[in-house]
């Protein structure tokens, strides 16, 4: 009898623990218990008690992973969105990256370029300041005979301008070359021939006191006809080369002092040889540009 009774309860344990599986959250509502208990043991309502607080949680979880479901998703979404708008900016970056690169490039090469043009520039330009330096010191020398009041010697605006008063060069209201002058423009000639890369213009000025003679109609036509004869004695006598020479009368238009006083007066009245550097060099590169 006993043990037919045991037999019964370890059935109804194992109905019961079917039972439990059968009804569980999964399949169906947590909290639903059978109406008949009178055949419940203790093991069984602690398991069924047990069923029920793994339901509640699983629901809660269930819940939870929807949620984390959702915004996983939301997330994914915001993330291949900015994936997208970060590609097309950066996209953009490296663009503006590439043209920066090879506008670099080619400032880099056009400063290069400039940078030895400059070189270029002033490689000329110190020959030709050393030049005028060597030809205004030989000037000076082959000239030293000469007083100050008879002619002058000086560098200005990149040129040498050798100025012969009129005393030295020509009798009052004439145009051909004293002894003395000759003197003068033979040695002038003597170091010019020798500084064949320079250009000379001879300027014939006078002051402002009118002029009208026979023979000079004007002060235009005195200081023309001075520049010309100063420039057939270089030529023809002192053998330097035509090509190299250039004649203009400047009249009383060019004072380098005030005509109000004898002072000035006698300052104005003047042949200027001026002495250039030839710019042939100088101008190509300026041309090659």
């Amino acid at each position: 009898m006993h043990i037919f009774f045991k037999s019964i309860l370890k059935m109804g344990f194992i109905a019961g623990a079917i039972f439990l599986f059968a009804t569980s959250c999964t399949h169906y509502n947590c909290g639903t218990a059978p109406k008949e208990k009178k055949y419940m043991s203790k093991r069984y309502r602690n398991a069924l008690k047990e069923r029920d607080s793994l339901c509640n949680v699983t629901k809660s979880q269930q819940m939870d992973l929807a949620k984390a479901a959702a915004d996983q998703q939301k997330l994914s979404k915001e993330y291949d969105d900015l994936k997208r708008s970060t590609g097309s900016e950066l996209n953009k970056l490296s663009s503006n990256i590439d043209k920066l690169s090879t506008d670099l490039g080619k400032n880099k090469e056009t400063l290069a370029q400039r940078e030895a043009r400059l070189r270029q520039l002033e490689a000329i330009l110190q020959r030709q300041d050393s030049l005028l330096q060597r030809l205004n010191n030989s000037v000076k020398n082959a000239l030293l005979g000469f007083s100050p009041e008879e002619l002058t010697v000086e560098m200005r605006d990149g040129k040498v301008y050798v100025s012969l008063s009129d005393k030295l060069l020509f009798k009052s209201g004439e145009a051909n070359v004293e002894a003395q002058g000759k003197e003068a423009l033979q040695k002038l000639a003597e170091v010019l021939k020798k500084n064949n890369d320079v250009s000379i213009a001879i300027e014939g000025h006078t002051d402002n006191v009118p002029i009208k003679t026979a023979r000079y109609k004007d002060n235009w036509d005195l200081s023309a006809a001075r520049s010309t004869n100063v420039v057939r004695l270089l030529t023809d006598e002192y053998g330097m080369d035509p090509k190299r020479l250039t004649a203009a009368g400047r009249g009383e238009y060019s004072p380098i002092a005030d005509n109000s006083t004898p002072e000035g007066k006698a300052k104005n009245r003047r042949t200027d040889i001026v002495l250039s550097p030839k710019l042939e060099e100088l101008m190509k590169l300026i041309a090659d540009r």
